[in-house]
């Protein structure tokens, strides 16, 4: 008998486990947010705040996420199966449950116990009705213009986002027909919350929000007929902004695109718990949506305009302590008085860890930049500043005083378009020289460099001196961020940033920077050659070790290299705020990976890359603005800068790392299933430590 012949088949190699699905990362991040309106150690108008915060970012998780989930799973072959999209649905739904029941059995029954009340028609007085009347008359219903439907009154266009009212109507209009469907538009120039007169509510602080006010006078708007039922509504619709690449003007075709954003796909209809079905039916037959995109909400529709009364309510003692934050240690601080900034950063590069040391130095630089005549050029890179912004007025400045002014404005920075598009006109109207990247690829990168002539023992020599950043150019949420900045005068560094800018205005390829990671070129690629390096060591059985502290982790070549140092024997701590698709302590796959969440009073914001292998402890650090997904590493510039003094490497060890890594307060960890559990309420908490770090009692 012959023998048989030997299998040509390879053995079966099992494939790693699945990923975690990324719409459902965020929710889970938006859980733990939420979660904030739930302690009673975060003053009460703050969880209020919280409640509001998720309110956002549900609104821009449906205007931008989940429109490109639900355009993604469309097209063939994309993987995503309809028990997905249900499954997310479902998700977003309880979410957006457990937020209205804690906005309406938490946090306002404990604001009413401190003398803080919204008042409904119900509540009212007849004092507070016929002032409220009053203020209806004089200031709403001029501004209001209620729409019959008809064939000759079609449905109105409704803004993404906006408040509107839906009316069924009884009886006959005025011309004998029986049209009984209304919509109400509510102009956005209204406020959506207005505090009584103090009078008229003694020892209260109290409010009443107009769309209450505007259901009291619901009849009065339809003389003749009868109201006999309503809802408050609002449409979120897909806002991202898709400009083609080969437009001939990235300006002139946002600015077009701009006027239409309000008007996109319609992705969610929320209507109020008593909304009638036939008029909930009717909505999404309009917007032409299913059953799944309906929300009905205990409460008003659009939470985020609770703001509002944050803003007004007297009441310090609710909400955080004012915290002011240190001046930068060895940085001179007012203009001229103590020394220059110029002279200082020749002496060394300086660290400031926001927002528990100041920003201002960085508008210091500047200024001294602007009303020196010595300096000869300000390169900077502009991607969220603000509407209102010191920094652009001092760059608009430069220009006049004939300074060469480069701005890098990046006009697909996401709601931030048009407040850019309104910077790059003003700047190229006083001279300045504004590019817009390049076209396809975002540029997030956070760099400034100036330029100064100086006497050198040769005669006069140009000399630059540069700022790089993990966050934006907007000193207001520089105090509300977390992030890392450096000022530098080191040769090296400031001529990679040079770089990056003659590559950003010319196009040409010119040399790579030596210090300076940049993406899309070389920081992928970078990142996954340090991961390969303690994996290779591990394997030999070195010790080896990862920290990496970012915003999201969703970009697969990155995960599938930590999972395999994982097995490798690399232990790996991330600390992700928002999105982590990497699940963490599966047998087998990514059983050393530890990873955790901290929520707390500032935003998290620091990008920090932490890689040491080897027998004597080799270790780099790098600070960066991107996070690790793939849009980051592929389709925008971004930058990351090595930490190469010993004393500044261990001091963003110290801050940065190390408290995060034993936060037992503000710190959550995540499961393998991809759900979270929070570590404790009594630990230390890393931010709290860090601002009596900079302020000690």
């Amino acid at each position: 008998m012959s023998a048989l012949p030997k299998s040509t088949v390879e053995p079966l190699i099992p494939p790693p486990p699945p990923l975690l699905n990324r719409e459902q990362a965020i929710l889970e991040f938006n859980r733990r947010v939420l979660a904030q309106a739930l302690r009673e150690d975060v003053p009460l108008l703050e969880r209020l705040r919280y409640v509001c915060i998720v309110s956002s970012n549900m609104d821009e998780f449906f205007e931008v996420r989940f429109a490109d989930y639900l355009e993604a799973s469309r097209l063939p072959g994309s993987g995503i199966t309809s028990r997905e999209m249900a499954e997310v649905a479902a998700a977003a739904h309880a979410l957006i449950d457990a937020q209205y029941a804690a906005f309406n059995e938490v946090v306002m029954p404990a604001l009413q116990r401190e003398g803080i009340v919204v008042l409904n028609h119900a509540e009212r007085d007849a004092a507070q009705r016929q002032w409220v009347d009053g203020f209806f008359q004089r200031q709403v219903r001029p501004l209001l213009v209620p729409v019959g439907l008809d064939p000759a009154h079609p449905f109105p266009q409704v803004a993404n986002k906006s408040l509107n009212f839906i009316v069924k109507l009884g009886g006959r209009d005025a011309f004998g027909r029986d049209n009984s469907i209304a919509i109400v538009k509510v102009p956005r120039v209204l406020p959506r919350v207005i505090r009584l007169p103090e009078p008229l509510a003694p020892g209260r602080q109290a409010f009443v929000l107009l769309s209450s006010v505007i259901r009291a006078h619901l009849e009065e708007l339809f003389p003749g007929r009868t109201v006999e039922a309503f809802s408050q509504f609002r449409v979120t619709r897909d806002s991202d902004l898709d400009v083609d690449d080969d437009v001939t003007n990235l300006r002139q075709a946002l600015r077009s695109s701009l006027s239409t954003r309000h008007f996109g796909q319609a992705i969610r209809l929320e209507v109020v718990a008593t909304c009638p079905e036939e008029l909930s039916e009717f909505l999404l037959q309009q917007f032409s949506l299913p059953d799944a995109a309906l929300y009905h909400v205990n409460g008003p529709v659009n939470l985020v305009r609770l703001n509002q009364l944050i803003d007004q309510a007297e009441a310090d003692s609710l909400r955080f302590p004012p915290y002011e934050w240190a001046w930068p240690k060895g940085l001179p601080r007012g203009e001229g008085a103590q020394g220059s900034m110029f002279e200082r950063l020749r002496q060394g590069d300086v660290l400031m860890h926001h927002p528990f040391e100041s920003f201002e130095p960085v508008v210091q630089l500047l200024r001294e930049a602007v009303h020196d005549p010595d300096v000869l050029a300000i390169k900077q890179t502009i991607y969220r500043t603000g509407a209102q912004s010191v920094l652009m007025d001092l760059l608009l400045e430069a220009a006049r005083r004939g300074k060469e002014v480069m701005a890098v404005v990046e006009l697909k920075a996401r709601f931030d378009e048009e407040a850019n598009i309104n910077w790059a006109e003003r700047l190229e109207a006083v001279g300045a020289q504004v590019v817009y990247g390049i076209v396809g690829l975002k540029t997030h990168a956070k760099l400034l460099l100036i330029t100064r002539r100086e006497a050198g023992a040769r005669g006069p020599l140009l000399r630059r001196y540069g700022h790089l950043s993990t966050g934006n150019y907007n000193p207001r949420t520089a105090r509300l961020y977390t992030d890392i900045g450096c000022l530098t005068a080191d040769g090296g560094l400031t001529a990679d940033i040079d770089l990056v800018f003659q590559q950003l205005a010319s196009l040409t390829r010119g040399k790579a920077p030596k210090q300076l990671l940049l993406a899309p070129s070389s920081l992928h690629r970078q990142m996954l050659r340090l991961i390969q390096r303690c994996t290779e060591a591990a394997r030999g059985g070195q010790a080896a070790r990862i920290v990496v502290k970012i915003n999201s982790l969703t970009d697969e070549p990155l995960m599938l290299a930590l999972a395999e140092a994982s097995q490798a024997g690399v232990e790996i701590d991330l600390v992700v705020r928002g999105a982590c698709m990497l699940p963490p302590g599966l047998p087998g796959f990514t059983e050393r990976v530890r990873v955790r969440s901290v929520v707390g009073r500032f935003l998290e914001h620091t990008r920090i890359l932490y890689f040491r292998w080897g027998p004597t402890d080799d270790e780099v650090l790098y600070l960066s603005s991107a996070d690790w997904m793939t849009r980051n590493m592929m389709r925008r510039i971004e930058v990351a800068w090595p930490v190469r003094d010993a004393r500044d490497r261990q001091r963003v060890i110290d801050e940065c790392l190390l408290p995060y890594l034993h936060d037992g307060r503000d710190a959550w960890r995540q499961l393998a299933d991809g759900r979270y559990e929070r570590i404790g309420a009594d630990g230390p908490s890393a931010q709290q430590a860090l601002m009596a770090r900079y302020h000690p009692a």
